[in-house]
C-alpha cells in the first residue's frame, strides 16, 4: 500500500468537508464569490440629477467620445467626424451656460459649457480614448470614469529618455536587419516601435505589484524587437538563427521553427524585484497560442496555490501570475478561437484573473484594408461580448501608451477581468519586408512612406523641449548599432544553450529510443479503498435515485467481488491512485463530470440543493492530489489549447481532455497539428496531455462515429521501415479493456518522459458485458499490453490470423464463437503508435501453420488504421497482409439503419468466411 507519509509532493489543498459549487466555498479549482458592488455616493447622484442636462453631455462624451478621437496615426483620408451625440444643443445647452464642473471627476467649481466641452474633448477625443459605458457594474463604470478624468500619468524626464532609447533601439534593430538580412522575413516593428513602451511600462507595474510570473502569447509584428530589445533574448541567438542554424543544441535533433516563433523565459528585475516573463512559442495560426498561454497561466496559479486553489480563500487569481496576449489586428477579428478564448475568461476552472490584451492594429490585414477585414468599427469590438473595457491609443504618442498601459493594468488588478488596448500603428512595409503593399493599398502607403518614423518624431519633440541634445540621440543609436555588430560577429561561434527540461521539468527526460514496459499496478486493498470512496457521499447528500440504485450499488458490488470492473470504474481507480501518489488530475471537456454517455459521474449533484460533491477528492485525509472537473463551454479549439497549456507547464499533473464525440476534435485540428503533434520536435517541449476520443460505428451516422483515427496516425512520425520506439511524437492507443485503459492513464505519470496520448475511447464498450476486467489485472506486476493475443484459439489449428484494433474485436469474436470457427485466431493491436513490432512477432510465432494474415476494421478502407498498419506489417514482418472491411467512402458512416446493418454483416463475414 502507498505510504502517505512518503509521498514527496507539495500539498496544495485539503478539502475536509462537503463543498459547494454554486454557493458556499466551492469545489477544487473553483470557489464561487460575489462581487462587492460599490454604490455611487449620494451627493454625486444628487449633483447629477440637479444638473441632468450637463450630466447627459458628459455621459455622451464618455460613451461616444471615441468616435471623434484622433487615434488613427495613418488617417490618410483625413475624414471630418461630426458626432451628433456630442452637440451641446442636444441637451439644451449653449456655450456661455455656466455648469457645475464637479460633475466630472477631479474637477470643481463652475465653468462655461464651452470650457467643459474643451476638457471633455481633451480627455475623450484626443490621441487616446476609451470605451467603457457598456460595462455591467456601476463600480466598473465609475472607476473607469474617475481614472481617466482625474488620474495622473505624468512621465518624468528620466522616463522620457528611457522611452527614447527603446524607440531608437528598435529602429536601429530594424535597419540593421534590413542591411544584414535583406531577404529574410522579419515582420519588423517599423511603425509599431512604441509597442516596446508597453513592455517596459508593464515591467515596472508587475514588479510594483509583486507579480511573480507573466505568461505571454504574441503575434509576429515587432516580436523580434521585443525579444532582442527588452525580453533579454541575446541578439546573437537571433542572428545565429537567421544564418540558418538551429536554435537548439544539435544533439537533440530538433526540426526547429522560424525565428518569429521563438520563445523566451527571462527574469526582469526592477527596483530589486524580479518577475519571470515567459513568451510561449506560437505557430503561424497566431491566435491559437492565446488559449495555450491561458492554460499555462492557470497551471502556474495551481502550483502557487493562487486564487481558487488557495487553501484559505485568501488569494485571487492574478495575485502572482498574469496572462498577457498581444494580438494581430486581422487575426483577432478573423479567427474564431478568439471568441472561444474570451468565453473562457470567467468560466469556472478556466478563469485566470483577467488577461491583459494588446491588439497591434496595423490597419491592414495581409494586404486587406481594414474596411474589408471585419464587419465592426474596431478590431477590439469582440471585447464587448464579455463586457470589458477598451483603451484606444495612437502609437505616435509613446507617453500615451504608458498611460494606456497604466489604466489597463490598474483595471485588471482592481476587477480581475480582461481589458484591451487598441494600439493603433502602421506597417512601414508590407505584410513582410519582401512584400510590396502598394499593389493593393497605394494611397495608404503613399502617406506612410511620406511620414517620419515614430522614434524620429519623438526624438524631435524631446530635442525641441531641451530634454536631450542631438549628440545624445546620435550616441544612443550609434552605441546600439555597435553592440549589434558585435553580436552579429559572434553569431558564427555561438553555441545554443540548453533551454529544456529545466525547473519543474528537471526530472523529465527525452523518451528513449526503445520500447519500455512500466509496472503500473496498484495494491489491491488500496484499489478497493479508492473504488469505495469514488461513490461515497455525505450522509445528508441527496443523490439521484437512479445513480444510487445503479452506479453506486453496481460499483460497490464489483469492487467487493473483484471482478467485472467496467470502464468508468477503471478510470476512477487510475485517477484516485495517481492522486494518492501526489498528482493532481484535471478532466476537461463538455459535460465530462457526468460523461457524454452518462457513465462517469465523478461529479455528483445534490438533487435538492444542486450542490456538487466530487467523491474522489475525499479518498483519504492525507491525500495530496485532487481531481479538478472542468466542465467546459461548447468549444474544442480554445479548450484543447488551454489543456495543452496546462500540460505544457507542469509534467506532474495528469491533464485529460475528452471530446464529446471523437470527431468533434476536428474543431481543434489547428491545436493538434501545430502544438500536440509537432510541438516537441519544433520546440523541444514535451507534453503529456491525454485526448479521449469516443469512437465506434454504432449506426449513429457520420458525425458521431469516427474520431478520424487515420489523421492521428498520419501525424505520427512512426517509421514504415524500421522498428518504432517510445520516441514517436504521438502515442496512439485503441484499448479494448478497462484494465488497459487504467494502465495507460497511470503510465502517463509513472514514466520519466511525457508524450501526448491519443486514446481511441469507447462508446458501446463502456457497458458491454464482455469488455470488463478483473481486479487482478490492476494489481502490482501488471502493465499495459501493446498487443493482446488470442487465449482461446488452439495454435496448431490456426490457419488464418486476423489482426484487429478496438471495439471491432468483440463483434468478430462473437461471430467466430457463434459459428464455431476453429482455424482463426484474433489478435488485438492495442497500441498503434508506437507500432508494436516485437509484441506482434511474439504472438505470430505461436501460429506456425498460419498462412493468411488479415487486417479487419470497421472503418472504411481509406480511413482507420489500414493504410498505417499494412506497410509496417509487410516491411517489418515480411508477411503479406490482406484487407477486410468497408470499401472506400467519402464519409465515415452511413445515415440509415438498414445500410448500417448490411455493412456490419459484410465486415463480419468477409474476414471470417470469405478470405481463405
Amino acid at each position: 500500500m502507498i505510504m502517505f507519509s512518503k509521498v514527496q509532493v507539495r500539498q496544495v489543498m485539503r478539502w475536509k468537508d462537503r463543498v459547494f459549487y454554486n454557493s458556499g466555498v466551492g469545489v477544487f479549482g473553483h470557489r464561487p464569490r460575489e462581487f462587492n458592488e460599490i454604490d455611487t455616493p449620494q451627493e454625486i447622484i444628487t449633483k447629477r440629477y440637479e444638473n441632468c442636462r450637463a450630466q447627459r453631455l458628459i455621459d455622451a462624451y464618455r460613451t461616444y467620445g471615441h468616435l471623434k478621437a484622433k487615434i488613427d496615426n495613418v488617417d490618410y483620408k483625413n475624414e471630418k467626424r461630426h458626432i451628433k451625440e456630442l452637440d451641446l444643443t442636444r441637451y439644451g445647452l449653449s456655450n456661455g451656460d455656466l455648469l457645475d464642473s464637479g460633475l466630472m471627476y477631479g474637477h470643481n467649481g463652475r465653468q462655461s459649457a464651452s470650457d467643459l466641452v474643451r476638457q471633455l474633448e481633451e480627455i475623450y477625443c484626443g490621441p487616446i480614448s476609451y470605451e467603457f459605458s457598456y460595462l455591467e457594474t456601476e463600480a466598473e463604470r465609475e472607476w473607469f470614469a474617475k481614472r481617466v478624468e482625474a488620474g495622473s500619468d505624468n512621465v518624468d524626464k528620466e522616463r522620457q529618455i528611457e522611452i527614447l532609447k527603446e524607440l531608437l533601439h528598435s529602429q536601429v534593430w530594424d535597419k540593421f536587419l534590413s542591411i544584414k538580412y535583406p531577404t529574410v522575413k522579419r515582420y519588423c516593428g517599423e511603425g509599431a516601435e512604441s509597442l516596446l513602451t508597453f513592455f517596459s511600462t508593464l515591467f515596472r507595474l508587475t514588479a510594483s505589484e509583486n507579480i511573480q510570473h507573466v505568461v505571454m502569447a504574441m503575434a509576429h509584428r515587432g516580436k523580434l524587437n521585443a525579444l532582442s530589445g527588452l525580453l533579454k533574448c541575446p541578439p546573437v541567438k537571433i542572428f545565429h538563427k537567421f544564418n540558418g542554424n538551429p536554435e537548439f543544441p544539435e544533439e537533440v535533433n530538433a526540426a526547429c521553427d522560424i525565428s518569429t516563433h521563438l520563445s523566451v523565459s527571462s527574469d526582469i528585475t526592477i527596483d530589486g524585484k524580479t518577475v519571470r516573463y515567459s513568451l510561449i512559442n506560437n505557430p503561424s495560426h497566431l491566435e491559437a497560442a492565446n488559449p495555450v498561454s491561458m492554460g499555462k497561466t492557470r497551471s502556474k496559479q495551481l502550483q502557487l496555490r493562487e486564487g481558487d486553489y488557495s487553501p484559505n480563500g485568501d488569494s485571487r487569481f492574478g495575485d502572482k501570475v498574469l496572462n498577457v496576449q498581444i494580438h494581430g489586428d486581422a487575426a483577432f477579428t478573423g479567427q474564431g478561437v478568439n471568441q472561444e478564448t474570451l468565453m473562457l475568461t470567467q468560466v469556472p476552472h478556466f478563469e485566470v484573473g483577467g488577461s491583459l490584451h494588446v491588439i497591434v492594429n496595423n490597419q491592414v490585414g495581409f494586404t486587406l484594408p481594414a474596411s474589408r477585414g471585419r464587419s465592426s468599427r474596431y478590431v477590439t469590438d469582440l471585447a464587448k461580448s464579455i463586457a470589458v473595457p477598451v483603451i484606444h491609443v495612437n502609437g505616435d504618442h509613446p507617453e500615451l501608451v504608458v498611460k494606456a498601459t497604466n489604466i489597463a493594468f490598474e483595471y485588471q488588478r482592481r476587477f480581475r477581468r480582461d481589458v484591451f488596448i487598441d494600439y493603433n500603428c502602421f506597417r512601414r512595409w508590407g505584410h513582410n519586408e519582401l512584400d510590396d503593399p502598394t499593389f493593393t493599398n497605394p494611397l495608404l502607403y503613399r502617406h506612410i512612406h511620406g511620414r517620419k518614423s515614430i522614434p524620429d518624431t519623438y526624438a524631435t519633440r524631446l530635442l525641441s523641449e531641451g530634454i536631450v541634445a542631438a549628440s545624445d540621440v546620435e550616441e544612443i543609436s550609434s552605441s546600439y548599432h555597435k553592440y549589434l555588430q558585435t553580436q552579429y560577429e559572434a553569431a558564427n561561434s555561438y553555441v545554443p544553450e540548453v533551454s529544456y527540461y529545466q525547473d519543474q521539468w528537471s526530472s523529465i527526460t527525452h523518451a528513449p529510443r526503445a520500447i519500455e514496459i512500466w509496472d503500473t499496478g496498484v495494491d489491491r486493498e488500496l484499489l478497493k479503498l479508492i473504488g469505495r470512496a469514488s461513490v461515497s457521499t455525505p450522509k445528508d447528500f441527496n443523490i439521484h435515485a437512479h445513480l444510487a440504485k445503479t452506479h453506486v450499488k453496481n460499483r460497490l458490488n464489483k469492487i467487493t467481488e473483484g471482478k467485472d470492473l467496467d470502464w468508468a470504474t477503471a478510470e476512477a481507480l487510475a485517477f484516485g491512485s495517481l492522486m494518492l501518489e501526489g498528482h493532481h488530475v484535471r478532466l476537461s471537456g463538455e459535460d465530462v463530470g457526468r460523461g457524454t454517455f452518462s457513465q462517469r459521474h465523478v461529479m455528483l449533484i445534490d438533487q435538492e440543493m444542486e450542490t456538487i460533491h466530487v467523491p474522489l477528492n475525499h479518498i483519504h485525509p492525507d491525500q495530496k492530489g485532487f481531481l479538478e472537473v472542468a466542465n467546459s463551454i461548447l468549444s474544442e479549439e480554445a479548450v484543447l489549447g488551454f489543456e495543452y497549456g496546462m500540460a505544457f507547464d507542469n509534467p506532474d499533473n495528469l491533464c485529460v481532455w475528452e471530446a464529446q464525440f471523437g470527431d468533434f476534435y476536428n474543431g481543434a485540428q489547428i491545436i493538434v497539428d501545430t502544438f500536440i503533434a509537432s510541438g516537441e520536435i519544433k520546440w523541444v517541449r514535451s507534453n503529456g496531455l491525454v485526448m479521449l476520443l469516443p469512437h465506434g460505428y454504432d449506426g449513429a451516422a457520420s458525425e458521431h462515429s469516427s474520431c478520424r483515427l487515420e489523421r492521428f496516425l498520419q501525424l505520427s512520425d512512426s517509421s514504415e521501415i524500421a522498428p518504432d520506439s517510445e520516441a514517436v511524437c504521438l502515442h496512439i492507443m485503441n484499448p479494448t479493456t478497462p484494465a488497459q485503459y487504467f494502465h495507460l492513464l497511470r503510465r502517463q505519470m509513472v514514466r520519466n518522459y511525457r508524450k501526448p496520448l491519443i486514446v481511441v475511447a469507447p462508446k458501446i464498450l463502456l457497458r458491454l458485458a464482455d469488455a470488463v476486467s478483473p481486479l487482478s489485472e490492476f494489481e502490482p506486476g501488471t502493465h499495459f499490453k501493446p498487443v493482446i493475443g488470442d487465449a482461446t484459439a488452439n495454435p496448431l489449428n490456426v490457419k488464418r490470423v486476423i489482426l484487429v484494433s478496438g471495439k471491432h474485436y468483440y463483434e468478430l469474436n462473437k461471430e467466430r464463437n457463434r459459428a464455431k470457427i476453429e482455424d482463426v485466431a484474433i489478435i488485438r493491436m492495442e497500441s498503434l503508435s508506437p507500432f508494436p513490432l516485437q509484441a506482434i512477432q511474439n504472438e505470430l510465432a505461436k501460429y506456425s501453420n498460419a498462412r493468411k494474415f488479415i487486417w479487419s476494421q470497421e472503418e472504411h478502407r481509406n480511413m482507420g488504421a489500414w493504410s498505417f498498419v499494412k506497410p509496417r506489417f509487410e516491411n517489418l514482418l515480411g508477411k503479406k497482409l490482406t484487407y477486410a472491411g468497408r470499401a472506400e467512402y467519402a464519409t465515415p458512416a452511413v445515415g440509415t439503419s438498414k445500410l448500417h446493418k448490411v455493412e456490419v454483416d459484410h465486415i463480419l463475414r468477409e474476414p471470417l468466411y470469405n478470405i481463405k
